[in-house]
């Protein structure tokens, strides 16, 4: 049997993020002395490339770039603040955990996350071996464009055939769709269940649990 590749999203599906997300964009609007968006809105463009995610929230009108700095300078100064925290879901290290010790599979990333940001996950939870593959948004296009997970594919010589995305995110989807492999979505990050299947999820895991058995069938 060949080797499987599972190519796992951060933010949503591995990480619970969203409170550091919005507050992290509320300070990137009033440092431009802008209204932030609503949660439901600011959670919406998690998965996009920052200034994609800001074309989206501002309806194309901008400041993205401007926005995208200071969304990076308050995300840097929150990771010194004690009240913020980004805690795993629940499973979502033993899931990783065992997935990483199966001789029949190797692990990815593919997120639109910075790689400053993915190294210091890597380095707080000791995963810097666990994945074979790390594809940031520092280096691609941002999701649903199908380059991060060709990449995966490149630096690891798995085919489409033998490789998985898993996501939260319509934006996960469709970049698994385009780039002609599985989607498994995660019913516990920030799109619902029917946006997922719509973008084309074979299947919406409600739970980590659920996820390693629709990884073993």
């Amino acid at each position: 049997m060949g080797l499987k590749l599972v190519i796992f999203d951060v933010d949503g599906t591995l990480v619970d993020s969203q409170d550091f997300i919005v507050e992290a964009q509320r300070r990137a609007f009033a440092s431009l002395g802008l209204p932030a968006r609503s949660r439901e809105k600011a959670l919406s463009v998690v998965g996009l490339s920052l200034v994609e995610a800001f074309d989206a929230l501002t309806d194309g009108q901008g400041p993205s770039e401007a926005l995208a700095h200071a969304y990076r300078d308050a995300w840097t100064k929150m990771l010194s603040e004690p009240s913020y925290d980004m805690p795993l879901y629940a499973g979502a290290a033993e899931c990783v955990s065992v997935l990483a010790r199966r001789d029949d599979t190797l692990l990815a990333m593919a997120t639109g996350k910075s790689r400053r940001g993915v190294e210091r996950l890597l380095a707080k939870r000791c995963w810097a071996n666990h994945f074979a593959s790390v594809q940031t948004a520092d280096d691609h296009p941002s999701k649903p464009a199908p380059d991060m997970i060709l990449a995966c594919m490149a630096e690891t010589g798995i085919g489409r055939a033998d490789t998985v995305m898993i996501g939260d995110t319509s934006y996960d989807m469709e970049m698994a769709r385009a780039a002609g492999v599985r989607g498994l979505g995660v019913a516990w990050g920030y799109h619902p269940t029917d946006e997922l299947k719509a973008a084309g999820a074979e299947r919406v895991c409600a739970d980590f649990a659920e996820l390693r058995d629709a990884l073993r069938a």
